[in-house]
């Protein structure tokens, strides 16, 4: 019997000690935006997405492959209809045949990344497209004119 609760004390101790052994992490590290590694064919563009197949890409008409592959900011694979008429800071890949097939939405660190082969066409003021600007008042704004909250 003593054998017993000494061995349950052994482990009761042993236990807790391992509990607060470890710091927790998530409080002492900074969190930073994941900035993902895309394949050396990908390309910078503009993409706006009609009804699929068709999109816009760099304000040209396009098209999606019949597999298309859509990854949102958390790299979570998205169907193209959640997307229709947004215009989205994408990089993407073509197939074989010039489809788009690969494509992933970028969030602000991946969008001030340069690209490779990158010009300064429609995409040369992308940069400012995330910076934001405060908005003032000085008090002689109608009030049609005040930026109104959209749910």
């Amino acid at each position: 019997m003593n054998r017993c609760k000494t061995l349950l004390l052994a482990v009761l101790v042993l236990g807790g000690a391992g509990l607060f052994a470890y710091p927790a992490a998530a409080q002492t590290e900074d969190v930073k935006p994941n900035v993902r590694q895309f394949p050396k064919t990908a390309v910078r563009g503009m993409l706006v997405i009609g009804a699929p197949p068709e999109i816009t890409m760099d304000g040209k008409a396009d098209r999606m492959s019949p597999g298309v592959r859509i990854r949102d900011l958390n790299n979570n694979l998205r169907l193209s209809s959640t997307f229709t008429g947004q215009k989205l800071v994408v990089n993407y890949v073509r197939d074989n045949i010039g489809l788009v097939h690969q494509v992933w939405l970028l969030n602000t660190e991946e969008a001030r990344q340069k690209m490779p082969g990158e010009d300064g066409g429609i995409l040369s003021n992308i940069h400012s497209m995330f910076e934001t600007k405060p908005v003032t008042d000085d008090g002689k704004t109608p009030f049609d004119k005040l930026p109104a909250y959209k749910p």
